[in-house]
């Protein structure tokens, strides 16, 4: 019996995972940790003298850019044959972020977040996914903290300046060490370093996936009706809540038979709905979830299957339960993943 659930739940479940970690940073885990994490506070302490030229300077702002800028604006986002157009509205007032993201065509979806919260809105399926937002976010926030963990993964290098959106555009390539990572290419807006443009290539150096602006105001006032959502949500709306963390749960029932290399695990969380178990392994750019969930006797895995894009999956059943990775990496990665749980005698 092969099971025929809707993809958009499993889809839901990605976005969830890559998005909402529950209050678990990347800053969270270098503190757990004992140090060793570079963020921009400490940026001149741990890195060499911040300079124009230093690759790893322009990563700290890229990712602070993000955060701490108002900027309003409209970008897109292709793979493959799939292109989808979203306007979306940051603003930055006393150390809290507010942000909405509206997708304009195709399927409609709407993301609110309101200081740590995040909420997901899918109206066409009248559901709701509610979390926590982290360090690392959507375009153009796809940036964490943990720049250190990135530089052990990437090669990162400078290259050259290009227009974007009528702006003048740092470029950044950043080249995988090994064949668990696709490579990625960043161009920052060159007086404040807001990412303008960001790409996905795979094996061959072609482009998989890109995210770029049209068009973008950055700095300003940003008034609030801008960040009033358009979809009104009631009571009969279905509700994914990402649930909470379940590390020692998850540790009296199952293990890691082997580690996913370049790749840490930053969250292992219960969804409150379902309670599907999904642990987040990350390189510090790229993201893999992994569900495990009770499945019925003679459900048949699906294995290795496209999602589209830079997304793999890969699916397979054990002791009882579905286990299924999805991730922006190979799709041997994710097959890794999937393979590298197993439960406890």
């Amino acid at each position: 019996m092969t099971d025929t659930r809707p993809m958009f739940a499993m889809k839901a479940w990605l976005f969830a995972g890559l998005c909402m970690l529950c209050g678990q940073s990347f800053a969270d885990q270098g503190a757990a940790a004992g140090g060793g994490l570079l963020t921009a506070e400490n940026a001149c302490e741990r890195s060499p003298e911040p300079t124009a030229s230093n690759p790893l300077t322009w990563l700290v702002r890229i990712g602070e850019a993000s955060r701490q800028l108002n900027y309003v604006g409209t970008f897109s986002y292709q793979t493959g044959w799939r292109t989808e157009t979203s306007r979306i509205v940051h603003r930055y007032a006393k150390g809290v972020e507010s942000e909405r993201m509206e997708v304009l065509d195709g399927s409609p979806r709407e993301v609110i977040r309101q200081g740590k919260e995040l909420r997901c809105v899918f109206p066409a399926q009248r559901t709701v996914i509610m979390g926590q937002a982290t360090a690392r976010g959507m375009f153009p926030g796809r940036l964490p903290r943990n720049y250190d963990e990135m530089t052990e993964n990437y090669r990162v290098r400078l290259d050259g300046v290009e227009r974007i959106a009528g702006y003048e555009a740092q470029k950044l390539v950043l080249e995988p060490r090994d064949e668990f990572r696709f490579g990625h290419v960043l161009w920052a807006e060159l007086q404040s370093g807001l990412l303008l443009k960001s790409q996905v290539l795979d094996v061959k150096g072609e482009p998989i996936e890109q995210f770029v602006f049209s068009d973008v105001r950055i700095g300003g006032e940003v008034d609030d009706e801008l960040l009033v959502p358009r979809v009104k949500v009631d009571a009969g709306w279905h509700t994914i809540d990402v649930g909470w963390d379940d590390r020692t749960q998850f540790e009296k029932q199952w293990r890691l038979r082997e580690s996913l290399p370049g790749f840490t695990l930053i969250v292992i969380t219960r969804h409150r709905v379902g309670g599907a178990l999904q642990m987040v392994f990350s390189d510090g750019i790229a993201a893999i979830s992994v569900f495990i969930e009770p499945v019925e006797t003679g459900v048949e895995a699906r294995g290795a299957y496209p999602e589209g894009g830079t997304v793999s999956v890969f699916e397979r059943i054990a002791s009882g339960h579905r286990i299924t990775a999805m991730g922006e990496v190979p799709a041997s990665v994710v097959q890794r993943a999937a393979e590298a749980i197993e439960a406890l005698k």
